[in-house]
């Protein structure tokens, strides 16, 4: 009995993972919900279960759910712009077709995990469910306990606030690999010509430090401002970076390493061949996933 359990709990612990996550933005907190439903699951009467995944779903959904909501509280008070926790991109056999891989990674990069930190809990999870692993709208109900005909109203309203939200970045693996590249060189180099060269003039960073180690405390706009701000990080540098590149949600990313340290993330994205977003965060607990790479 014991094997068959862990036999369909594992079946499912990459999708209920997914899940988690997109509702929470940290890799910690869905492993924090995911066992918590692996303990549910093992308490459940066996007899009561007649759909493992519908029951798994709805518990992690329920738990995620619960868990945003304190931490929302508490974002309030987070000191500077906040990103969600930065995670390598697998997903296995999860996806099996491109357009599903191309359909999963969009739902998991920063610039809409961000545009979803402005959503209702209920509307996140009706999103996540729905948009990222097309879930039909009666499951999502049975998970919610409510009605079919709320979810569809709260799917809507969901995704045009994330239509609305969302930047319309271009995703063209090569090319992101490529800028990425020459970013991170300038960037590196202080070269402020080459950057001004790449970055699109309304290009915005976004910095999360969470108090927790420099950088800046409000977005920086404008390549002008953004170009200066990095030559000055370069030219102010008293340490050795061991630069990786790495897949992270969704797209090419570089972890800065200090004596083997992740120190720092950053991650840009596209728009009409030139860098629209810089994605750069120093929080250490953000960064502790990232050690391995």
């Amino acid at each position: 009995m014991t094997d068959t359990l862990t036999g369909l709990f594992e079946e499912h612990r990459r999708m209920l993972l997914g899940v988690a996550y997109r509702m929470l933005g940290r890799a910690a907190d869905a492993e924090d919900v995911v066992q918590e439903a692996w303990f549910r699951w093992t308490a459940e009467d066996r007899a009561a279960v007649r759909e493992p995944r519908a029951f798994l779903v709805r518990i992690t959904t329920r738990l995620a759910i619960d868990r945003l909501r304190q931490a929302q509280a508490r974002r309030e008070s987070y000191v500077g712009p906040w990103l969600p926790e930065p995670v390598v991109t697998d997903f296995g056999p999860t996806a099996p077709d491109t357009a599903e891989r191309a359909l999963l990674a969009d739902s998991v990069s920063l610039a809409v995990l961000v545009v979803l930190e402005s959503l209702s809990p209920l509307e996140r999870a009706v999103f996540v469910l729905r948009e990222a692993f097309g879930f039909p709208f009666g499951e999502i109900a049975t998970a919610l306990d409510r009605s079919e005909a709320a979810v569809r109203q709260l799917a809507g309203r969901a995704r045009r606030h994330v239509d609305e939200g969302k930047p319309r970045y271009d995703v063209d693996p090569t090319e992101r690999r490529d800028l990425t590249e020459r970013f991170l060189s300038a960037a590196a180099g202080g070269d402020l010509g080459e950057l001004l060269a790449l970055l699109a003039p309304d290009a915005r960073l976004v910095g999360d430090s969470g108090g927790k180690a420099k950088g800046p405390l409000r977005v920086i706009d404008s390549a002008d401002k953004i170009g200066r701000f990095l030559c000055g990080v370069a030219r102010g540098a008293d340490v050795t970076y061991d630069y990786r590149f790495a897949e992270l949600n969704g797209g090419p990313a570089v972890i800065a390493f200090v004596d083997g340290t992740p120190d720092s993330f950053f991650q840009i994205e596209i728009q009409d061949g030139r860098v629209q977003c810089v994605y750069l965060i120093r929080n250490p607990d953000k960064l502790q996933g990232l050690a391995d790479l």
